[in-house]
């Protein structure tokens, strides 16, 4: 097979309508735009959500609240999700990723104390609770708090 041969398969393209061709195309004299009015003109048509005149919706539903475009995105990890790791490791956000338990984009990494570790690890975070300092310190492991 060469490039010169290839072909799309049987039936899946076929010619565009060409519009206001006469009457035989099935879509002569008005070429699919009806008689007159605004849609029918040359460069005419209405703006997306203008509803002639009538209130939009846009304006006629309540707003509340705001969005905080300075917000940060926190990843967060558990003490019992580090049980995946090996006795003295550095668990930092390259090993979360390599792990499949860090997907997407995120600012900052902190670590929380839910659960409970039995081995030492160092771990690199930006931030981590206080319950989960003192449990990671209790089994000879320690954190470091990166920025």
């Amino acid at each position: 097979m060469k490039l010169n041969e290839l072909s799309p398969a049987e039936g899946s393209t076929s010619s565009r309508k060409r519009k206001g061709r006469g009457p035989g195309s099935g879509l002569g004299k008005t070429a699919g735009k009806g008689h007159k009015g605004q849609r029918a003109r040359s460069g005419g048509g209405v703006r997306p959500g203008f509803e002639g005149g009538q209130m939009p919706i846009h304006r006629r539903l309540p707003k509340r609240g705001f969005s905080n475009i300075f917000k940060k995105a926190v990843f967060t990890i558990n003490i019992q999700d580090l049980q995946k790791f090996e006795s003295g490791s550095i668990v930092d956000e390259i090993a979360l990723r390599g792990a499949g338990m860090a997907k997407g984009q995120f600012d900052a990494i902190k670590l929380l104390g839910q659960g409970d570790i039995d081995f030492p690890l160092t771990v690199k975070v930006n931030a981590a609770s206080k319950s989960a300092i003192v449990k990671v310190e209790a089994a000879g492991g320690k954190i470091e708090v990166i920025s």
